[in-house]
Formats: C-alpha cells, sequence, structure tokens
C-alpha cells in the first residue's frame, strides 16, 4: 500500500493558521439537501476547546453532534464558517490533504467502528500504523498488543470483526485512535455499546490521554461519563448553547440536554 506524504501543509500554505486554541470553529453553518427540502444542521457555531481539554458534546438525536465531529475531523465541510484544529484550516483542504493530515493528527472512534471486515483486530490497528509511519516498524507489532491490552482486547487479537461483539470491536476502533498518539482524538458514543466496567476502563484510558496533554471530545448520551469530563459542550438544534470558551475555561456540568434515546 503506498503511504501518504508526510508533514503537515507547509509553511504560508491556504491551511495554514496560527489559534490559541486546539480544535476552534467560527460562524460554522452546514446545510444539507433532503427529501423533505433544506435541512439546517449546524448554526453559526462558535466554539473553542484548549490543547489538553476532554469535553463531553451532549444533545438530544438530530441536535448536531455527529456533524459537528464530521467538521472537526474534515469528514464533511461546512457550508460556511472557518474550522481550525492547531495551525491547520481544515475547511480549506483538498480530499488528498485532508487524509494526509487527519492521519497524523486525529484519532477517530466512529460510532459503527469501521472496522475493515478482512483484516484481524490486531492488523486493524496496524494498519493504522503503517498509513501513517510514524512508528518504527519493528516497534508496530507491540504497540498494537499494548493497546488492544489496554482495552481488554490482547485474547482477541488474531479474530475477524465479525467473530467479535459489537462492544469489542468497538474497544478495538478505541486502540486503533490511540495507534498513532493523535494530538485530538475524536470519539462518537465511545462507552456506548460497553458494560459500565469496561465502560469506565475505556473512560480512563482516554481522561489518561488528555492528562498527558492530548485533546479529546467525546460525543456521548451517558450523563454520568460526561459529567466527568472537563467540560459539558450542549448541542440544541444545531447550536452551542452553552460550553464555549471566550478567552477562558467555562466548565460546564449541568446534566440537562440529555437523551438516552440515541442518535
Amino acid at each position: 500500500m503506498s503511504r501518504p506524504p508526510s508533514g503537515p501543509p507547509p509553511r504560508g500554505s491556504k491551511a495554514s493558521y496560527k489559534s490559541p486554541f486546539a480544535i476552534e470553529l467560527r460562524k460554522v453553518t452546514k446545510d444539507y439537501e433532503t427529501g423533505a427540502g433544506p435541512f439546517r444542521a449546524l448554526r453559526t457555531v462558535d466554539l473553542q476547546i484548549r490543547m489538553g481539554e476532554f469535553v463531553a458534546i451532549v444533545g438530544r438525536s438530530g441536535s448536531g453532534k455527529s456533524t459537528l465531529l464530521n467538521m472537526i475531523a474534515g469528514i464533511d465541510r461546512p457550508t460556511a464558517g472557518e474550522v481550525m484544529v492547531g495551525h491547520t484550516r481544515v475547511d480549506q483542504l483538498d480530499e488528498g490533504e485532508t487524509a494526509v493530515w487527519r492521519g497524523r493528527r486525529l484519532g477517530i472512534v466512529f460510532q459503527f467502528f469501521q472496522l475493515l471486515p478482512t483484516l484481524t483486530a490486531v492488523e486493524n490497528v496496524l494498519l493504522a500504523m503503517d498509513f501513517v509511519g510514524r512508528v518504527p516498524p519493528n516497534r508496530r507489532m507491540q504497540r498494537a498488543m499494548d493497546l488492544l491490552t489496554q482495552v481488554g482486547m490482547a485474547e482477541a487479537a488474531d479474530k475477524f470483526p465479525a467473530a467479535i461483539s459489537g462492544g469489542q470491536q468497538q474497544r478495538v476502533a478505541i486502540a486503533r485512535a490511540l495507534a498513532n498518539d493523535p494530538a485530538v482524538l475524536l470519539a462518537d458514543e465511545p462507552t456506548g455499546n460497553l458494560d459500565s466496567a469496561t465502560a469506565d476502563a475505556v473512560f480512563n484510558l482516554l481522561h489518561g490521554r488528555a492528562a498527558a496533554g492530548r485533546t479529546v471530545a467525546i460525543v456521548t448520551h451517558d450523563g454520568e461519563i460526561a459529567s466527568r469530563t472537563n467540560r459539558i459542550i450542549h448541542l440544541v438544534d444545531g447550536r452551542v448553547v452553552d460550553g464555549r470558551v471566550d478567552g477562558r475555561a467555562v466548565d460546564s456540568r449541568s446534566p440537562r440536554g440529555f437523551d438516552q434515546t440515541g442518535g
């Protein structure tokens, strides 16, 4: 498999940008065309997340939580507004630049895991390292096994996704997201399919990444999990109703706005 060129966008390129925040969205709006007509998923969102923060994004089904994560990850593009992650204007990257940037800067845990079905658990984790090339080849297998051990999946390392449960696939996806020690970790319902003991272990693992200076943002419907993060960002009908930082940290721990029905 060919490997993309390494390194961030060159200084002075259209994607180079200086921001004091790990993640910053300015006036971000996202519109979709649907069979029922246009739908506005995000409405003029301003959001800042500092380096080393562990934040939870909460809101009812359809409030824009997953869309917000997709904007930060460069998976989707805003209709209007700016998305900055570190020194990169993500909304200005082309598809190839986005893939390189995402591989080197982000770890992503998708809601539906997105494991490759023809690869074993350990091979899924190894592939992330092979793609980026940051971890030396002679250390990749040991790192992959260490990460699977941390999420309690070492014994299933040689099993294919179809042979393990949804909760187990989720844990493998978390190990894969951590493979390259990303500066920013995004997770969509990372504890949604886990029992309480495993969810607690995964939370502690994510908290440890934030304590080490990484930025962690999770979407969750679990009020108890959200209340243990540094800050809760509430979305209502595509708007951030609190949780913003305007030159200072805000600790919003109210559990309101949770929806236990999913979505």
